[in-house]
């Protein structure tokens, strides 16, 4: 059987036949569901029924944006060009009005739930489940005096915790990004995936992973503005969601064995929580976000991040690692904040990792290979870096 194969050159008029034994269903898909379909070189294939319809497109949010094509039958499909390998999110837009994609499973993401399709990465295994000892997450809610409500979080568990009843571990505290949330890190990143291979390998150390919602607001607060609800967080990582963790978990309780790192709003929030805490904290970790200035002036590394990195040699000795990434088609405004800094802190002898995941964008792909990239780091105080 052919299907007619309309990539962005639909736009020019153009279409080629493609024979659709090439394509397999995606494995983002719902159980059963034989759309949407990927081929090896990355193309899509959307189908849906909407026989009333006058017209339907589809949006990937950082990829094609066509016309799909009506069929006889009342399906309408489309076939893109290749995307990179990743996750990517899109909507199909039925006469002005987006909707989910019925083959799809939804995906938490700019604040709403929507369909995403799963590009492979070739010769890529670090977020693949084998034939390893997996880890277990858990679903957990925690009790908030901060906010004056029940607060919900993802804890990863490392395959050895139910069976060495006596160890204590690491924690790092993982956050999401804006428009997203805590499930985030474990449905969209495979982080659980990540540290269960990585631990399997003796790559990283075995280490307890929350993921906490990264919107809060105080308990009587009706509308806080962002810098009210970073404070809010801030508070409520600090004062209710760590001891919790401490009191629930085999926690090896003290600053030299925790870490956090976040993406993009995740990072920000990362960056000012641990530079005002390292009392807390001893690793810290931006996957690309980072905090601290908002505009387009040089870093003052006196002051800026509460003046940690004023004194390089004591910076050092409080803080066993400083790592941040970002991707390298990102956004300019990403971009060049991130690579100033690490600039500044080379010039000034700040100890530090810094990493660029080649040819991706401000997505999820950039932050599951920071995320392989920075545990292997972690809780290694006397590894130089």
């Amino acid at each position: 059987m052919k299907i007619l194969v309309c990539a962005l050159a639909l736009v020019a008029g153009t279409c080629v036949a493609q024979d659709a034994g090439q394509f397999q269903p995606a494995e983002t898909n719902v159980w059963g569901a034989e759309y949407p379909r990927i081929d090896s070189t990355g193309r899509v294939q959307i189908r849906i029924k909407a026989p009333d319809a006058n017209k339907v497109k589809l949006n990937f949010w950082s990829g094609p944006k066509v016309d799909m094509e009506k069929q006889p039958d009342g399906f309408w499909t489309i076939t893109t060009t290749p995307l990179v390998p990743g996750l990517h999110y899109y909507v199909i837009n039925v006469d002005g009005a987006d909707a989910s994609d019925p083959g799809s499973e939804a995906f938490f993401g700019g604040s709403r739930f929507t369909s995403a399709v799963e590009i492979p990465e070739p010769g890529s295994t670090y977020y693949s489940i084998g034939n390893v000892p997996h880890g277990q997450v858990r679903d957990v809610w925690y009790e908030s005096k901060v906010t004056g409500s029940w607060r919900h979080a993802m804890v990863y568990l490392p395959p050895d915790y139910e069976a060495q009843s006596k160890k204590r571990y690491p924690v790092l505290y993982l956050q999401h990004g804006g428009g997203e949330d805590e499930t985030g890190w474990i449905r969209q990143g495979r982080a659980n995936v990540i540290l269960d291979n990585l631990i399997a390998a003796g790559e990283a150390k075995p280490m307890i992973i929350v993921m906490a919602c990264g919107y809060a607001r105080r308990a009587a607060s009706a509308a806080p503005n962002r810098d009210e609800m970073m404070q809010s967080f801030e508070d409520d990582v600090t004062q209710a969601l760590i001891p919790f963790v401490d009191k629930t978990y085999r926690t090896l309780a003290d600053r030299d064995h925790r870490a956090m790192a976040g993406l993009s709003m995740g990072g920000f929030q990362t960056f000012q929580i641990t530079t005002k805490h390292l009392d807390l904290f001893s690793h810290i970790g931006g996957f690309s976000g980072i905090g601290g200035m908002l505009d387009d002036r040089k870093w003052d590394l006196k002051t800026d991040f509460n003046g940690i990195f004023a004194d390089p040699a004591s910076f050092a000795k409080k803080v066993h690692l400083l790592y941040f990434g970002v991707g390298t088609v990102e956004p300019e405004r990403f971009m060049t904040r991130i690579r100033s800094l690490h600039t500044a802190l080379t010039e000034a002898g700040v100890q530090h990792v810094y990493w660029e995941s080649p040819g991706t964008d401000h997505e999820w792909q950039t932050w599951r290979r920071n995320l392989k990239g920075f545990a292997p780091l972690l809780f290694h105080p006397a590894k130089s870096l």
